[in-house]
């Protein structure tokens, strides 16, 4: 019997190894802050698996449950991955869609995922990467749309994020700017009945992007993986079949 990749992922480590406390031993000269993030970090047994799995981080386990769950990611689609870096969700998806395999020797469809962030992705077999390009400046957009080369996107995933002010409001406001860009763009390269999969934090904004996002995708739904930390905001808005625009 096959177990799915998120149930191995929750039973890695014994209980014991799971509850025992762990205490850096170079947390002594760094800042609360720092030493909180690094005993999670050390605790954490997502971000051990992505180590042995070689996933570039734990980010990974979220787009594995989510495509476990809701089978968005299959042999043969284009994917564009948006705020990649450092790329654990395009490894992801060179898997999934078999965007690594050769055409000639393969007999499952070979996909294509295409991946773009402003920060340095290091080459990732299988993906064509847009390093050092920010996604929501027009002329890179354009730029993702000529590596399409014509076609149409069958997923169109976003895991951007702003960096953070420490001022709720405002980063709010910039997280939902992120989102509709990627939404704009997923309706424009988008094939009828694609996909569109959007983070964001839960703010007052969250159900006005649910809504607009109806208006674009006929299954709607708020998505939070289990590898999701408990204590983060972030909640995914996961948009099947879209439904194509109409031209006037």
């Amino acid at each position: 019997m096959k177990i799915p990749l998120s149930q191995c992922c929750r039973c890695i480590s014994t209980s014991r190894s799971l509850n025992k406390k762990v205490i850096p031993n170079n947390a002594k000269n760094k800042g609360v802050s720092s030493q909180l993030w690094l005993k999670r970090q050390l605790s954490d047994p997502y971000v051990e698996k992505a180590k042995q799995m070689n996933y570039r981080c734990r980010s990974a386990f979220k787009l594995v449950e989510i495509n476990e769950k809701y089978k968005i990611l299959l042999p043969g689609q284009t994917v564009i991955d948006v705020g990649a870096a450092p790329g654990s969700w395009t490894q992801v998806a060179v898997k999934e869609v078999n965007s690594k395999s050769d055409p000639v020797s393969t007999l499952e469809r070979v996909g294509k995922v295409i991946s773009i962030d402003r920060q340095n992705i290091y080459p990732i077999e299988g993906a064509v990467i847009l390093s050092g390009m920010d996604f929501t400046e027009p002329k890179n957009q354009t730029n993702l749309k000529n590596e399409l080369g014509g076609t149409k996107a069958h997923v169109v995933m976003s895991d951007m994020a702003p960096r953070a002010s420490g001022i709720r409001e405002m980063d709010n406001e910039n997280m939902m700017k992120l989102c509709y860009s990627a939404l704009r763009f997923a309706v424009q390269v988008s094939e009828v009945g694609a996909t569109f999969l959007v983070k964001l934090w839960q703010c007052g904004q969250s159900k006005q992007l649910e809504t607009d996002i109806s208006r674009f995708y006929n299954n709607v739904k708020f998505v939070k993986p289990q590898s999701s930390r408990n204590d983060s905001a972030e909640v995914f808005i996961l948009g099947r079949s879209f439904k194509g625009l109409k031209l006037s």
